[in-house]
């Protein structure tokens, strides 16, 4: 870790990196102090407990990923619902894929205690795929599309992260397919 950081994000840097690869709950406060080389004191005056790093590494995690995702989804060469694939194509290839924070989070903590991030998180990624969406969809269709092909998504990054078969990526944009003509056959009065 580049010690050139302000010791508050060379914490939150550490933290960042060892809950994604390890788990929030196995990564243990001793470790983020000796891997950020700073003293307890310092971490604890920047984070007054491993719940307050935890909600900082959620917001600076959703923020994070929010962005490259849009970025991954701008660079698609598909449009509509199937670029959504091709994004997490790049995402699950790209070397820092370690599955969904969020759905790590909220299965590693059965009791709730990081839900509302979670939910946050999912709401937001369900409005970037709505906006994918042909617009000429009245707004509670697309609405309900984007619902289940937030579900497509969450499918496919957790049945990556326990197989890491590219199939996946194949099927899960099969399933974004028939969603979007499924949609278009509604709005033209197919359905």
């Amino acid at each position: 870790m580049a010690t050139e950081l302000p010791p508050r994000e060379r914490i939150l840097a550490t933290a960042t990196r060892l809950f994604l690869q390890q788990g929030v709950r196995a990564t243990g406060i001793d470790q983020i102090i000796a891997e950020a080389s700073v003293a307890k004191a310092t971490l604890y005056y920047h984070f007054s407990s491993k719940a307050k790093l935890v909600n900082a590494y959620l917001g600076r995690r959703h923020e994070t990923w929010m962005a490259e995702f849009s970025i991954r989804l701008s660079r698609a060469r598909t449009l509509g619902l199937p670029a959504l694939a091709e994004a997490l194509g790049d995402w699950f290839s790209s070397g820092k894929f370690y599955g969904c924070a969020f759905i790590n989070i909220t299965a590693e903590s059965p009791e709730g205690e990081w839900r509302e991030h979670s939910c946050a998180h999912k709401d937001s990624l369900r409005k970037l795929i709505e906006g994918l969406i042909d617009k000429r969809a009245r707004s509670a269709a697309r609405a309900k599309v984007a619902a289940k092909a937030l579900i497509v998504v969450e499918g496919m990054i957790v049945r990556f992260q326990m197989t890491r078969d590219p199939a996946v990526l194949e099927d899960g944009r099969g399933v974004l397919k028939v969603l979007a003509l499924a949609l278009d056959a509604h709005r033209r009065g197919g359905v």
